[in-house]
């Protein structure tokens, strides 16, 4: 099993390259919608190039690095089956079913924005951004950790985090309300 290392850097960039993607695409996202709200030709303009951005990126590098990451996972859950006998790997793997429904909604969300379709506001799409940050933080500390027993204390300090982020997201309205160019 010389390659077995091999197919878990593989797995682990295609992991890292996945959330790149996804922690950029909300932003764009953000910026098409704000963009709306820009008089012509503006509007048109930025509208234009964020929609090209958005398309490249969620095109060339989001999907096809979910399909590549999960490809290596499968490989690697083959070559060590005995991880599917783990408590931690069940937890982990319902954090990469939730992953799966957020990249799903997301890709919905880059339709209707590729479509011209606003129904969200900016501001939702902010918090809209850190819902793959929660699923990254669990996991990163299922797989470090390797406990499922803990979970308790997981969600205790996931809500933490969340409480933490929208505090911050809370100060950073308000200095954008203060100083519209922050």
């Amino acid at each position: 099993m010389e390659y077995y290392q091999y197919i878990k850097a593989f797995h682990l960039i295609f992991v890292i390259t996945w959330f790149a993607g996804l922690f950029y695409i909300p932003r764009l996202f953000v910026y098409q919608i704000e963009a709306f709200q820009k008089p012509s030709p503006d509007k048109e303009i930025l509208g234009e190039q964020l929609k090209l951005m958005a398309k490249r990126l969620w095109f060339i590098i989001t999907w096809p690095s979910a399909i590549l990451a999960t490809f290596f996972a499968i490989w690697l859950l083959v070559l060590q089956p005995y991880w599917l006998q783990q408590p931690w790997m069940h937890v982990k793997l319902a954090f990469v079913f939730l992953l799966y429904l957020y990249h799903f909604k997301t890709h919905q969300y880059f339709n209707q924005l590729q479509q011209n379709v606003v129904k969200k506001t900016s501001s939702y799409m902010r918090i809209w951004n850190e819902g793959a940050t929660f699923i990254l933080f669990a996991v990163v500390f299922l797989v470090i950790l390797q406990n499922a027993i803990n979970w308790i204390w997981g969600i205790i300090g996931l809500v933490i985090l969340g409480v933490l982020i929208m505090l911050g997201y809370k100060v950073y309205k308000n200095m954008r309300n203060k100083d519209p160019k922050a």
